[in-house]
């Protein structure tokens, strides 16, 4: 009786019955093998890999939609065009400041060493070609996108994400309202546009800036103009061409890479998993243009 009535602590209260199904399970676990991990691993990059195809898929559809809808005149309604006209300024009046500033870096530190080190070594001459082929046909685009990108295309990714996963994009198809047309479309538009724009201003803050610190050293004495001029004739004629078409391009996949990543946003994502997938997204279709219009087909 003494024995019976002594109390227990609470870890030492042990059911045998569990005690007995838990080893059961655990023995018959089985083992992860090398080949079921290899085989896990497979299946994760087959999944990522699927995923990637379809958006870039998504991608080359919308593209045709974009511009097939743009030349239709009932697209262009007063809710389209009022979409349009607000990116827009928020593209291009948004990030004028941040182009202009970009652009007078870009002079400072790559228009006017070009300008002074190829002077240095007598090759004067090639400094418009130079400039043509380096600053305008190469980092121009690539900083212009990475701008568009970080100020506006995140914006758009945030915005659509949230009204995807709210419902909101739900409730304008039940509507009988495409989001296609009233969001993707004028978004796209204004960001080529504002890509165009803010490349030309991003390439005459360049190499305005790098002229006035060339002149203030001494390196240049020509005026201003005589400067310009020889950079423009020493473009070639598929230069006028390829480097408008580079800018536009550019600003054509930021805008809808970003509208479309908030599109094919699930009821799982947040603004954790949408920012980074959009900046991601964002980086590789602008280096992957750039890489595209640099290659001598």
């Amino acid at each position: 009786m003494s024995g019976s009535s002594e109390p227990r602590n609470p870890g030492e209260e042990r059911d045998p019955i569990l005690e007995a199904d838990a080893a059961s399970h655990s023995q018959n676990r089985p083992k992860l093998t090398l080949r079921d991990w290899a085989r896990e691993k497979l299946a994760w990059l087959g999944r990522l890999t699927r995923r990637q195809i379809r958006f870039f898929l998504i991608m080359l559809g919308a593209s045709w939609g974009v511009i097939f809808e743009s030349f239709r005149a009932h697209s262009w309604r007063r809710t389209v065009r009022f979409e349009f006209a607000s990116t827009m300024r928020s593209v291009i009046g948004g990030g004028l400041i941040a182009t202009l500033f970009a652009g007078t870096l870009t002079g400072v530190a790559a228009v006017s060493q070009t300008i002074y080190w190829l002077g240095l070594a007598g090759m004067a001459k090639m400094t418009g070609t130079i400039l043509i082929d380096v600053v305008i046909r190469e980092i121009a685009p690539i900083l212009v996108g990475i701008l568009l990108l970080g100020r506006n295309g995140m914006l758009s990714v945030t915005e659509l994400g949230l009204l995807t996963t709210g419902g909101e994009i739900r409730s304008m198809q039940a509507q009988g309202l495409d989001p296609f047309l009233l969001l993707v479309m004028p978004r796209t538009l204004a960001f080529t546009v504002g890509g165009f724009t803010l490349g030309i201003l991003f390439s005459f803050a360049a190499l305005v800036t790098g002229y006035v610190i060339s002149r203030i050293s001494g390196v240049v004495t020509n005026p201003v103009w005589t400067f310009l001029y020889d950079v423009i004739t020493a473009m070639s004629r598929a230069d006028y061409l390829v480097i408008p078409l580079k800018f536009v391009t550019v600003g054509f996949v930021v805008g809808l890479g970003g509208c479309l990543t908030g599109l094919t946003a699930t009821n799982e994502d947040n603004l954790r998993t949408l920012l980074p997938r959009g900046f991601s997204r964002g980086m590789l279709i602008v280096m992957a243009v750039s890489v595209l219009f640099s290659l001598d087909l």
